[in-house]
């Protein structure tokens, strides 16, 4: 708001680079969960559910943490668990230290699940988010998208898997 209560409505420049982030936000996910789905058989979301289990000490951690980094909630993150164990792809039991919290684990059989999707997952992050920019242009993407993320959620909360997609 400005000084005299009005919004800060966006200006042309600002309105178009708004909604060009808006349509990659809505596009986006659904073209990477397709070829997820239909090369392996997994969400983009049970994807990064294994993703962030492989890139864990030991490839375990708490449930909470797990929907926290996977930017999904506890209820969301469980349902997703009972899917992946019913598959034999993760693990679950209570944590000996605090029994009111639930650990999971990847299973051998989910880590070569994701070792078989990472590499097309992998080609269709590049051919419609990595190819179509210059370095320069990929340096600038992952800066902004930094400051955009920190703007949204201050503090120093550890982004997917730092070293992997």
């Amino acid at each position: 708001m400005t000084e005299t209560g009005e919004p800060r409505w966006l200006d042309e420049d600002e309105q178009a680079a708004w909604l060009a982030l808006t349509s990659v936000f809505l596009t986006l996910p659904g073209a990477l969960d397709a070829q997820l789905q239909s090369d392996s058989g997994m969400s983009f979301y049970e994807y990064m559910v294994l993703s962030m289990l492989s890139h864990a000490p030991e490839e375990t951690l708490r449930l909470r943490d797990l929907a926290a980094l996977t930017n999904g909630s506890l209820s969301r993150a469980s349902q997703v668990a009972t899917r992946l164990e019913n598959r034999g792809w993760l693990k679950r039991w209570p944590d000996p230290a605090d029994g009111r919290t639930t650990l999971a684990s990847l299973s051998e059989a989910g880590r070569e699940s994701l070792v078989k999707a990472a590499p097309g997952h992998v080609e269709t992050v590049r051919q419609l988010v990595l190819d179509p920019l210059t370095k320069a242009q990929v340096r600038q993407l992952r800066d902004v998208s930094l400051r955009i993320r920190k703007a949204v959620e201050p503090g120093d909360r550890p982004i997917f898997g730092a070293h992997g997609s």
